[in-house]
Parts: C-alpha cells; structure tokens; sequence
C-alpha cells in the first residue's frame, strides 16, 4: 500500500515533467533547437495564473484566470520567438542555448520583482479535496494532473501527426530552407511553435501550483523536465511524458528506499544510463535525409 502511494504521488510529478518536457520537445520539432527557458516560462505562467485569479490579487474566478495566463503566455512565448529568438535565424544552435538560459534569468527577476521570492499559494477551488480508492488516498489535483496531462498529450501529438500545421513545422525542424523554398511559412510556424510552448507551460505551472506553493525558482525543476525529454527522446511527444513519468516514479521510490543522495541523483543516473543504451532516447525518432 506504501508503494502504491508512493506510485500515485510520483505519476502526479511525472506528469508536471512531462508537460514541461513537452515544451522543449515542441521546440525542438520546429527548430531543433533547444529552449532551456521552459521552466522558468512554467514559473512565470503560474504566478500569472495566481496573479489574476487569487484574492488580493485580480480576485478572477479560477476557470477564468487559467485560460487567460494560458493565452497571456501564449502571447508572450510567440512575441519572444518574433522580437528576440528570430534574431539568431541562421545562427548555430549554441546561441539559441545562451540565450534561452539568460532569458530564464530575466523571467525569474521579473517574476521576483511582482510576487517577491516567499512561497506563495494559488488559490484553487478544489484545494485539500481527497479521494479514497481501496485504501490509498489520491488528492483530486493530483487526479486532474494526470487526466490534463494525458489529454494535452494526445492533443500534440494528434496536432503534429494530423494537421497541415504540425506537418509543416516538423517539415521545418528537418530543414528550414528546404520548408521554406516549397512555400512553408517558417517563421510562423516557428512563432506558433513558441506560443504553443508557452501555453503548454502555463498549464504545467497551473497543475504544479495546485499542489504545492510556488516562488520563482520552480523554474529550475526544467532541469528534471529536459532530462525527461532526453529520456523519452527529444523529438517524440509520448517520449517525453513516459521520460516524466519515469523520473516522477522513480523519485519518491528512490527517496524512500535509497540514500538522500542517490534520491537526488536518480533522475540524471536514469538519463545516463538511457544515454548510454539508447542515445537518440526511448522514442527516438530517426528519419533519412537525402542530400
């Protein structure tokens, strides 16, 4: 019975991590790039939400102020890709890795400089609601972060998979001037790509915070999720939620049984050990390209 909470509890953080991998994978679909930013846009996406629906704050109903930080970080992701990431068009991806790291770092200040560094609590309506099944007890947010993840999940993939859209930016994230020269609209696609990651990450911020208070430095936890993207491979979608699904299960297990510090290490010893089996990840995706 311990185990099987244990199981449940880490299938709730496995789903957090892989939403916010989810992010890195759908940048790295239209550009094959990487965004090491994607935490910190999950950090400043849930204190949007908490600015405007706790009380004291905007005082917004929660179903309403969810779905306006998703569009707001919707926004502020494609208005990233527009004014700062398309400078670097045509530049090696080493540059796109500095400056999402520096843009995580003015995405904490300014996090900071409007909500301060102390924890706070988004306000939710189904807070310490729990349901008993057969003796384990599952915290409905937990429930609801597993129900979103799974659907958001199939959503991109059916996006990506199904759509004129989805085809075009995995066109793109192949070969860019190719895409381009056949009539693809690569800079839109890559824009929409951004948005899409940012409101992604809004919503993996939202399910973080309804379990747990918040501070600017839950961006950090994007280190676990770009582990959980290599893991399940950085260019398959179902790979990176089963890649934060491993990591979400095997943390708890892992600081129960085991040393504090091999607890904290697990997650990174998984991603190597999967490096070193299978380096393209679980779900590697690899196409041939003719040159």
């Amino acid at each position: 019975m311990e185990v099987l909470q244990l199981l449940i509890g880490g299938l709730a953080n496995g789903c957090i991590y892989g939403l916010v991998a989810l992010g890195f994978v759908l940048i790295y679909k239209a550009s094959e790039g990487v965004n090491f930013a994607q935490g910190d846009m999950m950090m400043l996406g849930a204190f949007i939400a908490l600015g405007l629906g706790n009380e004291g704050q905007l005082g917004l109903s929660f179903w309403l102020a969810v779905p306006l930080a998703i569009a707001l970080m919707f926004g502020i992701g494609w208005t990233v890709e527009r004014v700062v990431v398309r400078q670097l068009f045509g530049q090696p991806q080493f540059a796109l890795v500095i400056l999402t790291i520096a843009m995580g770092f003015v995405f904490r200040f300014i996090a900071g400089s409007i909500w301060g560094y102390s924890p706070l609590v988004l306000e939710t309506p189904f807070a310490g609601v729990n349901l008993s099944l057969g003796g384990v007890v599952i915290s409905l947010a937990d429930l609801i972060a597993i129900v979103v993840t799974l659907v958001l999940t199939v959503a991109l993939w059916a996006f990506f998979a199904f759509t004129k859209v989805g085809l075009a930016a995995q066109a793109s994230s192949q070969n860019q001037m190719a895409s381009y020269i056949v009539g693809v609209p690569v800079m839109k696609i890559n824009a929409l790509t951004w948005g899409l990651s940012g409101a992604v990450a809004t919503v993996a911020g939202v399910l973080y915070a309804t379990r747990g208070a918040i501070d600017p430095n839950i961006g950090l936890l994007g280190i676990k999720a770009f582990a959980a993207a290599v893991i399940g491979g950085l260019g398959s979608l179902p790979g990176a939620l089963l890649g934060g699904l491993l990591i979400g299960i095997i943390e708890p297990i892992a600081g129960r049984y085991a040393p504090g510090e091999l607890a904290i290490m697990s997650p990174y010893i998984l991603m190597l050990v999967v490096l070193v089996t299978r380096p393209g990840g679980l779900f590697a995706q690899i196409h041939m390209k003719k040159v």
